[in-house]
C-alpha cells in the first residue's frame, strides 16, 4: 500500500524505559545513580507477527493461491495481453517489515529521510505468494500492474527491487505530485492512458493490504457489508497489522 499517506504514529507503544525494583534498584542506587536501568527494547507484537509467524505466511500464500484460482473464470475468453491485474506495492509484494523493524529499535516512527534509504537500499522482499502469482498472472496471458503511492523519485529504485525478488511487472505507477488517490491511475490503466506504450487493459482483480487499494473504497464502508461483495471474487486483501489508513479510526 501507500508509504505517503501513513506513517505518523506506529499505532503502537514503544517501552523504552523499564522500571526495576528489589536487588537491581538497589545495586544502582550503590553505583550512585538515582535512574532507573534501561532494558533492550523489545519489537512490538504487530511487528513480531509480520515478520516471524506462521499464521502470516499462511494468509498471504492463501489470498495469492484464491486470486490465482479465480484467474482462469475471470479471463475465460479474453485475448492475451487484454487484461491485467493491479497490485499494491508495500506490504503487498514488498515485504518491509525490516524497515519497521528498525524504526521500532530506533525509538522512532516513519521519515522521509529514513524511508528514502530503505527504499535506495532495495533489499525488500517478498512477501510470500506474491513472485508465483504474477508468474502465473503471464502465464495465462494478463499483464501485472503495480500501482504505489511511492514517490515518483523511488520509482526506479522501487522496479529495482521488484525485479530482484522476481515479481514480474509490465508497469509501475509511482504517486505523481499531488495524487494520493490511486483512483485516477486506476482509470488510467483502464483507459489506456497510464503510460506510452501501454495499451487499455480490462482489469480483472485488484491486490492490496489496505482498503484504499481497491476501486472506489476507504474506511467509511466499513460498516457496510454489501462494500465488501467482491472480496474474494475480484478483490484480494492481505493482512498489515503494522500500519494502514485504519489508523485514523477514532474509537467512539
Amino acid at each position: 500500500m501507500s508509504r505517503v499517506r501513513r506513517y505518523g504514529a506506529y499505532g503502537f507503544a514503544l517501552t523504552a524505559i523499564v522500571a526495576v525494583s528489589g536487588c537491581v534498584s538497589t545495586s544502582g542506587a550503590a553505583r550512585g545513580s538515582s535512574q532507573p536501568l534501561a532494558l533492550p527494547r523489545d519489537i512490538p507484537n504487530e511487528i513480531r507477527w509480520f515478520r516471524t509467524s506462521a499464521e502470516y505466511r499462511a494468509l498471504t500464500r492463501q489470498t495469492y493461491q484464491l486470486a490465482a484460482d479465480r484467474l482462469p473464470e475471470l479471463t475465460r475468453g479474453a485475448a492475451p495481453k487484454s487484461w491485467a491485474v493491479i497490485l499494491d506495492a508495500d506490504e503487498t509484494v514488498l515485504d518491509n517489515s525490516e524497515y519497521q523493524r528498525r524504526r521500532a529499535l530506533d525509538d522512532s516512527a516513519y521519515t522521509e529521510a529514513s524511508w528514502s534509504a530503505w527504499v535506495n537500499e532495495r533489499t525488500a522482499t517478498a512477501v510470500p505468494g506474491a513472485p508465483e502469482f504474477t508468474q502465473r498472472v503471464h502465464a495465462l496471458g494478463g499483464r501485472v500492474v503495480i500501482v504505489t503511492n511511492r514517490a515518483m523519485a523511488l520509482c526506479d529504485a522501487t522496479r529495482a527491487n521488484l525485479l530482484a525478488i522476481r515479481v514480474e511487472t509490465d508497469l509501475v505507477l509511482c504517486q505523481p505530485p499531488g495524487e494520493s488517490n490511486k483512483n485516477p491511475r486506476f482509470e488510467r490503466v483502464q483507459a489506456g492512458t497510464a503510460a506510452e506504450g501501454f495499451a487499455a487493459a480490462t482489469v480483472v482483480e485488484w491486490i492490496g493490504d489496505n482498503i484504499l487499494d481497491f476501486p472506489g473504497m476507504s474506511q467509511d464502508v466499513r460498516a457496510d457489508p454489501n462494500a465488501f461483495s467482491e472480496f474474494g471474487k475480484r478483490y484480494f486483501i492481505l493482512p498489515n497489522p503494522m500500519y494502514g489508513s485504519w489508523q485514523q479510526i477514532r474509537e467512539p
